[in-house]
């Protein structure tokens, strides 16, 4: 009987440890990010298709257009937030620094990010992910490049993937590492102290999740063709920007953790 009874009493504190646990995932307060430079085209196209709804907070990290594109969201009324520094990765903090939610999605209106995915990947979050990544390379997803013949950039990302996942990944296998369309939670986005300026922030974020054993979840994303305007993404420098992430990784192992650049 007492047996029972001490049974039943651990079974419905757990039961309440888990719910606590849960409400306050739920509770989450969720900021949108619009990443946005010269893509006039992409934002007027896509702006009423972005479910601003999903999100507690909506705000557009500009860097630096000419092309009407500031002056479109000024219409639309979005707050704007002004990127002093020059590069994706210094976009990604900015937003940081200057929101207030709990969780931070980052999209860019290009014609590559489906804005359907953004109420799925606060829900990844919300059901106990650390980082959730719209995956262009697992089953029930399409890559930009997949109706060509020879994928050059498919299997460059796919090669970068593959050897994160070997070197510092402990659980599932993440299948896009460098996808920039994420969320992620603001104290684990704090924990893994970015420095990188420019296009492999996402690599970055990754491999150092995987380092500290966070949980890394994906949805299937059909990545769609560019609106407009011209890619940023620059085969070879972003390549090669991806190469020095790597070997600094490589080789300085969890030294960014004694280190504190965001407040």
């Amino acid at each position: 009987m007492l047996v029972g009874i001490i049974q039943t009493t651990s079974t419905f504190f757990t039961d309440i440890v888990a719910y606590a646990i849960k409400k306050r995932t739920y509770d989450m307060k969720k900021t949108l990010i619009v990443l946005t430079l010269n893509e006039i085209d992409g934002i007027k196209e896509l702006y009423d298709k972005i479910p601003f709804e999903a999100a507690d907070e909506v705000v557009a990290v500009d860097g630096g257009s000419t092309d009407g594109t500031r002056e479109f969201l000024d219409e639309k009324g979005l707050r704007v937030l002004e990127q002093e520094i020059k590069g994706r990765g210094e976009a990604f903090r900015v937003a940081l620094r200057k929101t207030k939610g709990d969780v931070l999605l980052y999209f860019s209106p290009d014609g590559n990010e489906d804005p359907e995915d953004i109420p799925l990947l606060f829900a990844k979050i919300e059901d106990g992910c650390d980082i959730a990544i719209a995956s262009r390379f697992m089953r029930g997803s399409r890559n930009e490049e997949d109706d060509h013949f020879f994928r050059w950039r498919a299997w460059v990302n796919q090669s970068f993937t593959y050897t994160a996942n070997l070197l510092w990944n402990t659980k599932d296998y993440v299948h896009d590492t460098i996808n920039g369309y994420r969320a992620v939670r603001r104290d684990v986005f704090k924990r893994l102290n970015t420095d990188e300026q420019k296009f492999p922030i996402e690599y970055q974020m990754s491999i150092r999740a995987m380092k500290l054993k966070l949980n890394i979840g994906e949805i299937p994303t059909i990545e769609g063709n560019r609106i407009g305007g011209e890619s940023k993404a620059e085969s070879f420098p972003v390549g090669w920007g991806h190469v020095n992430v790597f070997l600094h990784e490589l080789f300085n192992g969890k030294e960014w953790e004694r280190e504190t650049t965001i407040t």
